[in-house]
């Protein structure tokens, strides 16, 4: 074999061994991505919804809220009218209790059906929606709105954001079903409710 020809092919060699290595080392990344991808995935939750996706998401697992056997953490605001309002108050009672501000879509959607289905159970269920007043532009917003849709539910205000820790709020509209024991007796609800939806949950409640 002449010199010439011998150079050839410790050329060739060589960069195959090159482009055997390169073909390792992205293989090992790729690897290593696949691998922190499932980490991510088993440390996160889906926030059951109920009995569709709608409103449904994916949360940290220690976002996954108060979850049903749990006491509903208490707590005592002032409501729209200035009236003092305690959620133990209410013990012995149903009660729907929702997470709400004016400005956000998916909590207007939903009003009119809260407000209809407190119209028809407000006897056996009682609807509490805490208005995150920290997130409002102005508190006038919140009444404008009340007053304009003519709803009725107690509006309890939660200026200083201090229920957001204790119940997890992290988007809006968020919702806890209680039964009459003080405990939560539904999974959360993350996203806009219908009539029927609230009528289900109630119904499988005591």
């Amino acid at each position: 074999m002449d010199g010439g020809r011998y150079k050839l092919y410790k050329r060739i060699f060589s960069l195959v061994l090159l482009l055997v290595l390169v073909g390792i080392v992205i293989a090992n990344v790729l690897q290593n991505r696949a691998a922190d991808n499932a980490a991510e995935e088993e440390e996160a939750v889906l926030v059951d919804d109920g009995s569709s996706s709608q409103g449904a998401a994916i949360a940290p697992a220690e976002s996954a809220g108060v979850e049903p056997g749990e006491p509903a953490p208490d707590f005592e605001l002032e409501t729209l009218e200035g009236e003092t309002f305690k959620l133990s108050d209410l013990q012995g009672k149903k009660v729907i209790l929702n997470f709400w501000y004016s400005w956000c879509p998916p909590c207007i959607e939903e009003m009119p059906e809260i407000q209809e289905f407190y119209e028809d159970y407000q006897d056996e269920v009682e609807v509490v929606a805490v208005n995150m007043t920290k997130h409002e532009n102005q508190l006038s917003d919140v009444g404008d709105f009340i007053d304009e849709h003519e709803h009725t539910f107690t509006v309890p205000l939660d200026r200083e954001d201090t229920l957001s820790e204790p119940y997890v709020v992290y988007a809006a509209p968020t919702t806890y079903f209680i039964g009459t024991d003080g405990n939560i007796q539904q999974p959360r609800r993350i996203g806009p409710m219908d009539y029927e939806f609230m009528e289900e949950m109630v119904q499988g409640m005591d």
